[in-house]
């Protein structure tokens, strides 16, 4: 789908990108390949270029030049040509708003998952982000990014991001992942089930405070279910949003 990607291109929109694909302008390849578009003079001189800079960009594997020329809603568009190159994104904070507030990463990459805590191997977390080219978080860039750039600000954060919040948010599910998970069916385990971000905190404490291991556990356990929870989330909206972009299947 990223490469048949087109709403990028000055002018053109949901509707215009469709009668491409209708007319069986269905990559970027095609586009160049094609004698006439189905296009007026003037947006075909504009999505030209747009798509000679996009192959070119994808062939170089610039992802940051493409995530910032490609909307962010639209970024869901690379789940299935970067999935060896993903991490699911989740933190943990002691409820406070600055970088130190930082408590737990967790990163997932669809098989094994990554667990960084303050205090133990938090700084670790920008190697184990090296070659990761697709974010995939709930929310995070109302929260998770902006915590994490206060707390590494030399870190570049130049990914695609799929932010499943306002992502599944387009196919009618809208509120907290939890709540979602439930209406998708999808659980946890009972000594977590029923937590919340505010639990987080309180276990956070309830470790820093007293070194209770049976509270870092249950920390790490549930940190662990949401980024694990996320690949599920990708999976369900992926072949919903490709029907609902009307892209030929």
């Amino acid at each position: 789908m990223l490469n048949a990607t087109f709403c990028h291109a000055p002018g053109i929109g949901p509707g215009t990108e469709q009668k491409l694909w209708e007319a069986g302008i269905r990559s970027w390849d095609d586009a160049l390949a094609s004698a006439k578009l189905p296009l007026t003079t003037a947006k075909a001189e504009v999505l030209i270029p747009t798509v000679e800079a996009s192959k070119d960009a994808l062939e170089r594997e610039d992802w940051l030049w493409l995530s910032k020329n490609i909307p962010m809603r639209e970024h869901w568009r690379a789940a299935k040509l970067l999935m060896e190159r993903v991490a699911f994104l989740d933190i943990e904070t002691d409820g406070g708003y600055e970088g130190d507030s930082v408590t737990v990463i967790g990163l997932y990459d669809g098989f094994d998952s990554q667990i960084f805590v303050q205090g133990q191997d938090l700084e670790e977390f920008p190697k184990a982000m090296e070659g990761k080219d697709l974010l995939v978080t709930f929310f995070g860039n109302g929260f998770d990014l902006p915590m994490l750039r206060r707390r590494f600000p030399d870190m570049p954060f130049d990914q695609l991001h799929i932010d499943l919040c306002p992502t599944l948010r387009r196919l009618g599910y809208s509120g907290g992942l939890k709540k979602i998970e439930r209406q998708l069916g999808i659980s946890r385990d009972f000594e977590i089930e029923d937590m919340s971000g505010m639990d987080a905190v309180y276990l956070w404490q309830a470790w820093k405070r007293c070194k209770d291991q049976t509270a870092l556990d249950r920390l790490l356990a549930y940190n662990r279910a949401d980024i694990e929870n996320l690949a599920l989330l990708l999976a369900f909206a992926y072949p919903r949003l490709e029907v609902a972009s009307g892209f030929p299947i």
